[in-house]
């Protein structure tokens, strides 16, 4: 069983920057992703970006493409996804998932593990 924790939300103000913290316990495998979905109020879950421990590639959603980037920690088992320039429309439940697979997808239903989800609120 793989436990998934989320850290890093907040409230912040339009423009400013916020780095959220995924770490995944439990993994029995090199080959897996660690990937961040997001759910605004009234919507549904969406693709934010991904990050593949087996060959380190990294997948962004071109909606946060240039203000949203993701990298692995120096802790094993952790990605941080570092948001810059937030909008209001950025505001939803960010959520970290975990998956055996080699490479990102994006997909909801490929994801077996979540995290119970980390509020960001961007006001205006």
């Amino acid at each position: 069983q793989v436990h998934v924790t989320e850290s890093g939300g907040g409230l912040v103000q339009a423009g400013e920057s916020l780095t959220l913290s995924c770490l995944a316990f439990g993994t029995t495998s090199r080959r897996f992703v660690m990937t961040w979905f997001r759910q605004p109020p009234g919507r549904e879950r969406e693709f934010v970006a991904g990050f593949s421990w087996s060959d380190g590639s990294m997948h962004v959603a071109d909606s946060v493409k240039g203000r949203f980037f993701i990298s692995r920690d120096g802790v094993r088992n952790t990605v941080n996804l570092q948001m810059y320039s937030l909008k209001p429309e950025d505001t939803a439940v960010y959520y970290c998932a975990v998956d055996y697979n080699e490479f990102v997808r994006t997909a909801v239903d490929e994801y077996d593990y979540w995290g119970r989800g980390t509020q960001v609120t961007v006001s205006s």
